[in-house]
């Protein structure tokens, strides 16, 4: 799951021309779901929303509380743009969960941050809308997050795959190399006048 997480002063969520909902202060979340996404992903984002420490403590002092210490506001917006890939110039989602897989996985990631903070200090859009989404920035502080899961496009797969030879290729590089430098070593050694390889060669040429 990738995630765009903003602190905001003030977003909104427009459908048409009705507004569906608005937050002060506090942070607009655009959430990506990804065809591999499961509920231990959608605990990890949640946790990570209202844990991270994005705001200023009753001091001022910067990144020291989270949303649900400072008792704000989240917006949350289902986004599977976020889950595009460029063929050249030309968006692919393939990799964007399926809407109809995607709206009860959604709609459980809002009751799970419901749960975890305050219900009323949840709000949403409207999944499947074409929506115009309002954000106030504030800072700007902007937050990328993906979920810790494996990649389940092939292509990246394929590309990790063809990564792993290079790099052991480049280790069995290390012994060999370390060789020549050991063997050079020996070599200046054996020429050096004042070492006794040199005397026994010496030794062997008398009579």
């Amino acid at each position: 799951m990738k995630v765009i997480i903003q602190r905001v002063t003030r977003a909104s969520v427009t459908v048409g021309d009705d507004q569906i909902n608005s937050i002060g202060r506090g942070l607009c979340v655009l959430l990506g779901m990804s065809v591999d996404d499961t509920h231990t992903d959608a605990d990890y984002i949640v946790r990570k929303v209202l844990n991270l420490r994005l705001f200023e403590d009753e001091n001022g002092r910067p990144w020291s509380k989270s949303v649900m210490d400072r008792d704000y506001e989240v917006l949350c917006v289902s986004q599977f743009t976020l889950q595009c890939i460029l063929k050249g110039n030309k968006p692919d989602y393939h990799l964007a969960m399926p809407a109809e897989l995607a709206q009860p996985f959604y709609a459980s990631i809002l009751e799970n941050m419901r749960s975890a903070y305050k219900p009323e200090l949840v709000k949403d859009g409207k999944f499947g809308a074409l929506m115009q989404v309002h954000i106030q920035n504030d800072g700007p502080v902007t937050i990328e997050l993906t979920s810790p899961s494996v990649p389940s496009d092939p292509r990246q797969s394929s590309k990790q795959e063809k990564q792993q030879p290079r790099k052991e290729k480049g280790r069995s590089k290390g012994p060999s190399e370390s060789s020549k430098e050991k063997s050079a070593l020996r070599s200046r050694q054996d020429t050096n006048p004042s070492s006794g390889a040199e005397g026994d060669v010496s030794s062997e040429r008398e009579p």
